[in-house]
């Protein structure tokens, strides 16, 4: 649904927005990379679809598809790069406590669109080498805490240049889904997330992907990239917006016994025959935790925009564009 905010008007005008997005997005890759200790790589825009290697995310999403002329093969846009990155970080070599980021831009046409969703995806994707010591909470948890400080950095470098307000330092609260949905059982899991994040401001929530004792969970995952027990999300309350904006999904990856447990419980054993899950399952892909980060979404919050068209190019259905005109929101 299009929210459209009481006497909205942009603190930065058009040509200062492209120069700001440019700036926020030099200052945050320099901050995520020395937090996190990651360097930058290329990355597909498509990929085979039989190899097991896109992602499959809630799993009713359809992948953008088309036909190669030369070779009548197909290929998909990438609808993340949670797989592809480990399979980099093996081929490429990377020791433990080194990573990767790139840029990821998918297309997305299921997704509805509002003020925080747009069918063109645009991320930072990051994936770190670590050992097996490291597959645990606490070093989720301190990894969180490390990307929040990075977009604490940038935004504090970009009130020096345009006259937007910093984010207030602020310690994450970290909660898991089920003790979410304990405090508010009666509320819809995006209601939930607006509630607590409001309350806190920045919330990170734990273990998404498994049932809940409701017998749902609160988010759908695919089984074969995030680790369930291991996995969460990072929201940021939006005063513009006045609700919750979800600016990372990340997590430890699975195991082969988390591989195999996940593959069972979703009702997809049929992946194990893919070269993928084969690798993983044979022991034979690197350790590792990994998410993305929205670009569009970050710019949104730290550069106090309205609606995601004001920092990103999309299409939109004319409903959007005749309300965003009326409320002044230049849509790029």
């Amino acid at each position: 649904m299009l929210i459209i905010p009481k006497n909205y008007k942009s603190k930065l005008s058009l040509y200062e927005t492209q120069i700001a997005i440019g700036k926020l997005k030099r200052f945050f890759e320099d901050n995520l990379s020395r937090a996190l200790n990651l360097k930058r790589v290329s990355a597909p825009l498509f990929v085979e679809p039989n190899k097991g290697i896109n992602d499959d995310l809630s799993g009713i999403e359809r992948a953008v598809e088309f036909d190669i002329q030369q070779t009548k093969e197909t290929a998909q846009v990438v609808q993340s790069l949670a797989k592809w990155k480990r399979i980099a970080l093996q081929k490429y070599g990377f020791p433990v406590g080194e990573g990767i980021y790139t840029d990821m831009n998918a297309i997305r046409r299921d997704d509805v669109r509002d003020n925080t969703h747009s069918i063109y995806v645009d991320q930072w994707d990051w994936e770190k080498v670590i050992d097996n010591n490291s597959r645990n909470e606490a070093y989720l948890e301190e990894t969180v805490t490390s990307i929040i400080n990075a977009i604490y950095d940038t935004s504090e470098e970009l009130s020096k240049f345009f006259p937007i307000a910093q984010i207030p330092k602020r310690d994450a609260y970290f909660i898991t889904s089920q003790e979410l949905e304990d405090q508010y059982p009666t509320l819809s899991p995006k209601e939930r997330e607006n509630a607590c994040t409001k309350e806190h401001k920045i919330i990170f929530i734990k273990q998404i992907g498994g049932n809940l004792h409701s017998g749902k969970p609160h988010d759908s995952r695919a089984p074969d990239y995030d680790d369930w027990d291991l996995n969460g999300d990072i929201l940021f309350w939006c005063d513009v917006l006045n609700c919750a904006v979800e600016l990372s999904s990340m997590g430890i990856r699975v195991d082969s016994v988390t591989l195999d447990k996940q593959l069972k419980l979703s009702g997809l054993n049929n992946r194990r025959e893919l070269i993928y899950h084969k690798m993983l399952l044979n022991n034979q892909l690197p350790y590792t935790i990994g998410g993305g980060i929205g670009q569009s979404r970050l710019s949104m919050l730290l550069l106090q925009k309205a609606h995601i068209g004001e920092v990103q190019v999309s299409v939109w259905d004319k409903n959007t564009i005749e309300a965003c005109n009326m409320a002044g929101i230049d849509l790029l």
